[in-house]
């Protein structure tokens, strides 16, 4: 008998599992149990192939591969690796001590050649959780996988270069674990924005405290543009940030070819057709979807009105939560989900309402129900609301460029750090996640400036949600101007923000 440690994903998460072997004085067979769905019951022929083609064959008798623990479906054909190898081992090919504090993922070729799977730092974090000190991965998984603090993890080609590794015949070169140095190459640049000081505005704002953002405006106005420019705002992501959102993209299959960890922030576009398991996630097995994706990054919505109305309202308890769980009859999976949310919309269908560029052709009765597709509720909980009109042809052929991103991100950058010196009070990293139980002590309105914000909740019906988050956009608008307290001024630039377009998409 033999055991080997491995592990399989489970939603975005690695989960170890030990893999036995043991072999019997019965008629010649293998058999794979505990939960194995059909991919990992298919690795005994792909195993029996792979130590064909590296010269061996299989014992002729009975060979039981138990999974533990039993309780846990495991997918994925990254079993493979772990499996060949307790194999040989109960087999005799190399003494059990070897295979102390290892552990292996990797899927086998017919051949023998080890292929990449998903989600190999979740995995490689898995194999950690259990005391496992060294770890074999497909070469195409080494970097990603090198990035787990204190493994050390060796990239393998074939079950060949393995085995010999295990018998001390050769070394696995080690994988690098250095993140790279640099954040890559720069986002699109807010100079290549012409006029739309109110939209860049806001956009400043939204970046320096994480607050969401609702821009309606006709065709052309600049909606998608400003949207697309946001990342390249926000603070660069920190180490742990990275790894979070490499785990992620790595359990979905998304990170590109030759990749070790993502030093960009996301930014993600789904399309209004999106299905809700395709925003939210879902699938069997369970995997991530954009919302989660999105992680640590933006989630862009362009045509809000457009999107199914069951997926807007399932949005709000993601923005409260920060996370979405997929429920499942057996089991469930935490997929999370601290994303800036970016919303577009055009004023109605036609897109030229109250644009002064052309003519509107839609009806009271076509108008409110365009409306109507986004709820007041979700509404509530976007903090920042923007009408842009179209950009004069004056401006569009002006030379003069605008600000850069460069010296935006400098000013969100010194506002950040403000929020980061508060958040060993708060525990929260920017504003727009600030509880209620400490508003009132971080945000520090003057009384003239909560005069202000109360006779605004009095005249224009603003709930007392909508309220609290003018306080937190008030907050933001003070740290990026270096003052203590929230201003008047603040609190009045704040509620120009929830104006007309709290009531309407």
């Amino acid at each position: 008998m033999s055991r080997v440690w491995s592990a399989a994903l489970r939603g975005v998460d690695g989960v170890p599992v030990e893999v036995e072997v043991r072999i019997s004085s019965q008629l010649p067979r293998i058999d794979i149990v505990g939960l194995p769905d059909p991919s990992v019951r298919e690795s005994a022929a792909r195993v029996r192939a792979a130590i064909a083609g590296v010269g061996r064959s299989l014992p002729n008798r009975r060979i039981t591969v138990n999974l533990a623990p039993a309780g846990l479906r495991k997918a994925g054909a990254g079993l493979d690796l772990p499996i060949a190898v307790g194999i040989l081992a109960a087999d005799g090919a190399f003494e059990g001590r070897t295979l102390a504090d290892l552990a292996l993922v990797g899927e086998l070729a017919l051949d023998g050649r080890l292929r990449p799977v998903r989600g190999a730092l979740a995995l490689a974090l898995a194999a950690r959780e259990v005391g496992c000190t060294r770890l074999i991965v497909p070469a195409g998984n080494a970097m990603e996988a090198g990035l787990c603090p204190q493994l050390d993890v060796r990239g393998a080609n074939d079950l060949e270069s393995v085995l010999a590794h295990l018998l001390g015949a050769e070394t696995l070169a080690v994988a690098s674990s250095e993140p790279p140095s640099e954040r890559g190459e720069e986002g699109l640049d807010l100079a290549d924005v012409r006029g739309q000081q109110t939209g860049r505005r806001a956009l400043e704002i939204a970046a320096a405290g994480g607050h969401a953002l609702l821009m309606r405006g006709a065709p052309g106005s600049g909606k998608t543009m400003l949207a697309r420019r946001l990342p390249a705002l926000l603070p660069e992501l920190d180490f742990e940030e990275a790894l979070e959102v490499t785990r992620i993209h790595g359990a979905a299959g998304r990170i590109p070819a030759g990749a070790s960890v993502l030093m960009r922030r996301p930014f993600r576009a789904p399309h209004h057709t999106a299905s809700t398991a395709g925003l939210f996630g879902g699938g069997n097995p369970p995997a991530p979807g954009e919302v989660s994706l999105a992680h640590s990054g933006v989630l862009f919505l362009d045509e809000l009105p457009e999107f199914d109305r069951r997926s807007l309202e399932a949005l709000r308890q993601v923005l409260e939560e920060r996370r979405v769980i997929v429920a499942r009859a057996r089991s469930s999976c935490e997929f999370p989900a601290r994303f800036q949310l970016v919303t577009a919309a055009n004023p109605c269908p036609c897109g030229w309402h109250a644009s002064g560029a052309r003519d509107c052709r839609c009806d009271d009765g076509a108008l409110a129900r365009y409306i109507g597709r986004v709820s007041g509720p979700l509404l509530d909980r976007i903090d920042l609301h923007v009408d842009l009109r179209p950009v004069a042809w004056q401006d569009l052929d002006s030379a003069a460029a605008g600000e850069s991103s460069a010296s935006v991100r400098a000013r969100v950058n010194r506002a950040r750090a403000v929020q980061a010196r508060r958040s060993t009070l708060t525990g929260c990293r920017c504003n727009a996640e600030l509880p209620d139980a400490v508003l009132d002590d971080t945000v520090r309105a003057t009384s003239e400036a909560r005069r202000l914000l109360g006779r605004a909740v009095e005249s224009c019906g603003l709930s007392a949600r909508a309220a609290r988050r003018v306080l937190k956009v008030a907050r933001t608008i003070a740290d990026l101007a270096g003052e203590g307290s929230t201003s008047p001024h603040a609190v009045a630039e704040a509620l120009g923000y929830r104006g007309e377009s709290a009531a309407n998409p």
